[in-house]
C-alpha cells in the first residue's frame, strides 16, 4: 500500500509539472502575441544606439556670473558642485568678517544644452545662462566655444545661445510631444553634477503638469533620473527626437522631474531666433476656473469654462464686448477647459489676430470677436482699498465704499463697489473665509455698488436665512460664500 501511495504521489507531481508548463506556454504565447500586436510595449533591450546617435549633439554649458555675497547657482537645480552655499567656510567668514564678505565674486555653474542646427544654435534653460558674464560650450569631443545669448524667455525658462563652429555639427530634431503617451520610455542626456554626457532612462509619468513656475506651465513629468546639471538637456523618445527640455526637479522627491514639452519649445525657439524675444497674446481679463459653488450660484449646467472676474478697460476683451461675470466656454470653436488652458492658448495666438470667443452671459450663449493684443508681462491686478467705514454686526465686518480716486491709486480696474476693511475674529464672516481687501459684488444676486446697496440687501434677509455673497478676493480671484444670518 505504501508503494502504491508513493507511486500515486509521484504521478500527481508529474501531472502538476506538465500542467504548470502548459500554463506557462499559453501565457507566453498570449504575452508575445499581445506584444507583437503593439498592445504591450516591451522594455528596450538597450539604449546604446540611441545614446551613440544623440550624445554628440548634447553639450556641456559652463557659465561664470558676478555675484554679491551668497547666491543661487541654479534656480531650479540648487546643489551644483560649484554652489557656494554649502561651503563649510561660510560660517567662518560670517563670524569674523560679517557683512564685509558681501563683495563681488565670480561664481561658476554648469548646465546642459543641445544643438538644433549646423549654424551653431543651441537650446538650453534660461536659468542656466541668465546674468552670465561668460558662457562656454563644450562638445562631446572636448572642443570648447564661447557662446552668445540670442534670446531668453523667463516665463518658460528657455534660452537660445549660439556658437561659431569651425567644423560640422551634429544636431537633434525637435519632435512632437503631443504624441507622447503616459508610460512611454524616454531618455535624458546631460551633465548631472558635472559628469558630462550621462545617459538615464525612464518613462513619462504624466503630462500637462502645472508646478507653479509660471502662468504657462505645461510640463512633462518623468521618472527619468534628472539632477543638477541636467538643466537644458534633451528628453528624447526612442527614435532620438527631442520631446522635452529638462528643467526642474522637486527637492527631496526621487523620480520626479519635469521637462518643457517640445510643442511649447518650438514656438518659443522660433521667436527667439527671429526676434531675440517672445511676444504673447493678451485678452486683458482677470480669470479663474468655474467652481461647483459658482456653477450652482449662477445656475450653470457646466463646471468647465473660465469665469471673468474683471476686464481691463480699453484692452481687447473690453473692446470686444466681454464683461465681468461672463464665462468663456470656447475659443475659435475649441472648448476651453480652465483658466490655464485659456491663458496658454491666448499666449500662443499671433498679436493682431481676430478670434471668436463664445461666452455664457446670464446663462445664454453669445459669440464675440476679439482682436488679440501684445502681452505686457509687467501688468498685474491689485485688489485692496479702504474709505469711510461702516460696520455690519450681523456678519462681523467693517466695510467701506471704493471711491474712484482710491481705485485709481490702487490700480483697480473697478471704480465702484464695497470693500471689506476689517473682519472680526471668530465672526460669521471670519469662519466663512472673508478677508480684508475682498470686494463685495453681490448679496443674494443683488448687485452691490455702494454701502447703501449692501445694507438694503442685508435688511431683506431675515434671521436664520442664508446669505450668499459673491466677491472678489484681495488676490483678484472670485469666490462665493454662504452664511446663516
Amino acid at each position: 500500500m505504501k508503494l502504491l501511495s508513493n507511486r500515486r504521489n509521484s504521478e500527481n507531481k508529474i501531472a502538476a509539472k506538465i500542467l504548470f508548463s502548459m500554463a506557462i506556454s499559453v501565457y507566453m504565447v498570449v504575452f508575445i502575441g499581445a506584444a507583437s500586436a503593439g498592445d504591450i510595449q516591451m522594455i528596450p533591450a538597450s539604449f546604446s544606439t540611441l545614446a551613440e546617435k544623440a550624445g554628440p549633439a548634447v553639450v556641456n554649458i559652463s557659465t561664470v556670473k558676478t555675484m554679491k555675497g551668497g547666491g543661487i547657482v541654479l534656480r531650479q537645480f540648487p546643489g551644483s558642485p560649484f554652489d557656494d552655499r554649502n561651503n563649510p567656510m561660510n560660517d567662518f567668514f560670517e563670524k569674523f568678517f560679517g557683512n564685509e564678505r558681501q563683495r563681488e565674486f565670480r561664481q561658476r555653474s554648469l548646465g546642459s544644452g543641445f544643438i538644433i542646427d549646423k549654424e551653431g544654435f543651441i537650446v538650453t534653460n534660461n536659468h542656466v545662462v541668465e546674468n552670465a558674464d561668460q558662457i562656454k560650450v563644450i562638445l562631446q569631443d572636448d572642443k570648447e566655444f564661447v557662446a552668445e545669448i540670442i534670446g531668453r524667455d523667463v516665463n518658460t525658462d528657455l534660452a537660445l545661445i549660439k556658437i561659431k563652429p569651425d567644423h560640422g555639427l551634429p544636431v537633434l530634431n525637435l519632435g512632437d510631444s503631443d504624441k507622447l503617451k503616459v508610460g512611454e520610455w524616454v531618455v535624458a542626456i546631460g551633465n548631472p553634477f558635472g559628469y558630462d554626457h550621462t545617459v538615464t532612462a525612464g518613462i513619462v509619468s504624466a503630462k500637462g503638469r502645472n508646478i507653479g513656475a509660471s502662468a504657462y506651465d505645461d510640463f512633462i513629468q518623468t521618472d527619468t533620473s534628472i539632477n543638477p546639471g541636467n538643466s537644458g538637456g534633451p528628453l528624447l523618445d526612442l527614435e532620438g527626437n527631442v520631446v522635452g527640455i529638462n528643467t526642474a526637479i522637486i527637492q527631496g522627491g526621487q523620480g520626479i522631474g519635469f521637462a518643457i514639452p517640445s510643442k511649447v519649445a518650438k514656438g518659443i525657439i522660433r521667436q527667439l531666433k527671429e526676434n531675440g524675444n517672445v511676444t504673447r497674446g493678451w485678452l486683458g481679463v482677470n480669470i479663474q476656473d468655474v467652481t461647483p459653488e459658482m456653477a450652482d450660484y449662477y445656475q450653470l449646467k457646466i463646471e468647465e469654462g473660465v469665469f471673468i472676474v474683471d476686464v481691463v478697460p480699453g484692452d481687447p476683451a473690453d473692446k470686444g464686448g466681454i464683461k465681468p461675470k461672463d464665462i468663456i466656454i470656447s475659443l475659435d470653436g475649441e472648448d476651453v477647459k480652465n483658466a490655464h488652458d485659456l491663458t496658454t492658448r491666448v499666449a500662443n495666438i499671433a498679436v493682431g489676430s481676430n478670434v471668436k470667443v463664445k461666452i455664457l452671459r446670464d446663462g445664454k450663449p453669445k459669440t464675440l470677436t476679439v482682436k488679440i493684443a501684445k502681452k505686457d508681462d509687467d501688468r498685474v491686478f491689485s485688489k485692496s482699498g479702504s474709505g469711510f467705514e461702516s460696520k455690519d454686526d450681523s456678519l462681523g465686518v467693517m466695510i467701506a465704499e471704493l471711491t474712484k480716486e482710491l481705485a485709481e491709486r490702487k490700480h483697480l480696474t473697478r471704480k465702484e463697489g464695497v470693500v471689506v476693511v476689517e473682519v472680526e475674529p471668530q465672526s460669521k464672516a471670519d469662519e466663512a473665509g472673508v478677508s480684508p481687501g475682498d470686494i463685495i459684488e453681490e448679496v443674494n444676486h443683488e448687485s452691490i455698488k455702494t454701502k447703501d446697496d449692501y445694507f438694503k440687501a442685508m435688511e431683506k434677509i431675515k434671521k436664520g436665512e442664508t446669505i450668499t455673497i459673491a466677491m472678489i478676493t484681495g488676490q483678484g480671484s472670485f469666490k462665493i460664500i454662504s452664511v446663516i444670518k
